[in-house]
């Protein structure tokens, strides 16, 4: 039956036959089917999965599906710890140059022919150089590569140790190893699938590959020689399976979930937000018997960007900029357009939960500055009428037409052009738009990851600097930011060059972002955490 389904579901756009198919697909037939179930975890993932190679684990549709199946050498807990993995542990050098870790001789691999006649094998310290050196091979082009840029060397000692050695220091390091990018892979697998490793995909995490139909289902099985455990030192994960489908619209999504055909939603559209949550970010009175609510802070800023080298007098003007940050009132915007959920960005660059956040940096509203800056840019200029285009995608025009009105209210007249999301990423990398909306999730947690955005040397199209913002004395901080050790001094460090950042004001700061996620009552070890990583290995679903 699945086969002229596809074809329908490909052939029609239509809602109704999508929530039919996902309806059909998850649905029991008897019994047995309903106990089944209650060990198959569900969720929808609108967005498609490109890949399920760990060296392309970009975005977080496949960084949440490769995180089932496999492991690195350590791994980040919901408090943005470090804690083993592959790894049982690991020591640094004085000097912070050198990262000597430690294997654990109970991982193998999920089951497969090429292994002999065992099916599988152990982990060794061989399969972790093998798969770091590989992100770096300029023949694969992964965009993990710059995670492993500065590894000058590793040597393996034994078949279970192996010394990581810097070019130079680099106090964020172990945070980066955390990234899927850096997962283990075996080398004879990889090379025997090659390109297509991205769907015949052999790690050792907690759930083995199945099926994948592109664009219709995703499906994992439970590793039953997992290497982790829980507390009461029972196996993981709980869970027998893990179904992923693909339904491309929000709202079919959302009414899968709400008919209990997915156990898990992630994330509030404005298609659903207004039925779900009240005003103040609440679960509605109607859903408190069958839904869960989990919320907790999220490392994603999201902003405007200034693109500096615009031949446009408003882009180059430090005035304007600082006139469009106070120009709107980002608590009122929250409330309306988010339902309360994420925090008013009053502060810098830096979000709310990470070392070096300062909530007094930033702009608050305040329409009488603004129009005091604005009257100085025009004094300054002689340019009575200012004028700015900003660009967004369609996801985010209510928050862009909000801001229009707002400013419009102080005297800058504002135009909102829409772009397709694909569009507007390569426009913005290539410095095609004066004004455009953004955001920032961190890569691996420390504040240096957002402040690289404008360092003068990553520039775009080759790096995160898409304002093209430069300033020597912030790039001396930021080269600085590397050499220091100590916690305390570094945090200080990231909170100067971020109010650095926004004296000169290159973006506007609109909200940092918070996790919200729905599961039905019966799901629980789901969690939450600062990056957003599914988690599944701890997962009950009752």
């Amino acid at each position: 039956m699945i086969k002229p389904i596809a074809k329908q579901f490909h052939s029609l756009n239509n809602c109704l036959l999508i929530s039919c198919f996902v309806f059909f697909f998850f649905s029991c037939g008897n019994e047995t089917d309903s106990k089944q179930d209650r060990l198959v975890f569900r969720y929808n993932e609108h967005k498609n999965i490109g890949s399920l190679d760990p060296a392309f684990a970009k975005d977080n549709a496949d960084i949440w599906a490769v995180n089932q199946l496999f492991n690195g050498l350590i791994q980040m807990d919901d408090s943005l710890n470090i804690v083993p993995s592959i790894a049982s542990h690991w020591k640094i050098s004085p000097d912070a140059l050198t990262y000597s870790f430690k294997l654990r001789k109970d991982v193998f691999y999920h089951k497969h022919h090429l292994f002999g006649t065992d099916s599988t094998r152990q982990v060794t310290a061989q399969d972790v150089k093998y798969s770091i050196l590989r992100i770096s091979d300029t023949k694969l082009a992964s965009p993990g590569s710059w995670v492993v840029k500065n590894i000058k060397s590793i040597d393996v000692i034994s078949s279970d140790s192996l010394h990581i050695s810097l070019n130079t220091p680099d106090p964020s390091f172990l945070g980066k190893l955390t990234m899927k990018y850096c997962s283990v892979v075996p080398r004879e697998i990889v090379e025997h699938y090659g390109n297509d490793f991205r769907a015949n995909p052999i790690g050792t995490g907690p759930f083995k590959f199945q099926q994948w139909i592109e664009n219709i289902k995703l499906v994992l099985r439970k590793n039953d020689t997992y290497f982790e455990k829980d507390n009461l030192g029972n196996s993981l994960p709980y869970l027998e399976a893990v179904a992923i489908s693909f339904l491309p619209d929000k709202q079919s999504e959302f009414l899968q979930f709400i008919q209990g055909n997915l156990d898990f939603l992630n994330s509030l559209d404005a298609s659903y937000q207004d039925d779900i949550l009240t005003s103040k970010g609440e679960l509605r009175g109607k859903y408190n018997q069958s839904i869960n609510l989990i919320r907790g802070p999220y490392l994603n800023t999201e902003y405007l960007a200034f693109f500096l080298d615009s031949e446009s007098s408003e882009m180059q003007s430090s005035l304007l900029r600082q006139a469009v940050n106070y120009g709107f009132d980002r608590k009122k915007m929250m409330i309306y357009l988010r339902n309360g959920v994420g925090i008013p960005a009053n502060g810098g660059f830096i979000p709310k939960g990470l070392p070096g956040f300062n909530d007094s940096i930033g702009y608050s509203y305040n329409p009488n500055k603004a129009k005091q800056l604005l009257e100085q840019y025009r004094t300054q200029t002689g340019n009575s009428n200012p004028k700015i285009t900003l660009t967004t995608t369609s996801n985010y025009l209510n928050f862009c037409e909000y801001i229009q009105r707002e400013l419009q209210k102080i005297g800058l007249e504002v135009s909102v052009d829409v772009m397709p999301p694909a569009t507007l990423k390569d426009a913005k990398a290539n410095g095609k738009l004066d004004l455009f909306r953004a955001s920032w999730v961190a890569d691996y947690p420390d504040a240096q990851n957002y402040l690289s955005l404008f360092y003068s040397q990553n520039f775009a199209p080759n790096g995160p600097n898409y304002t093209h913002y430069t300033n020597p004395i912030f790039d001396t901080w930021y080269t600085e930011s590397f050499k220091l050790t100590d916690n305390k001094k570094r945090e200080e460090l990231y909170t100067k060059m971020d109010s650095l950042v926004m004296k000169e004001a290159p973006i506007v700061p609109l909200y940092y972002d918070e996790v919200i996620r729905f599961t039905q009552k019966g799901i629980t070890g789901l969690g939450n955490n600062p990056i957003n990583l599914l988690e599944l290995k701890r997962v009950r679903k009752n």
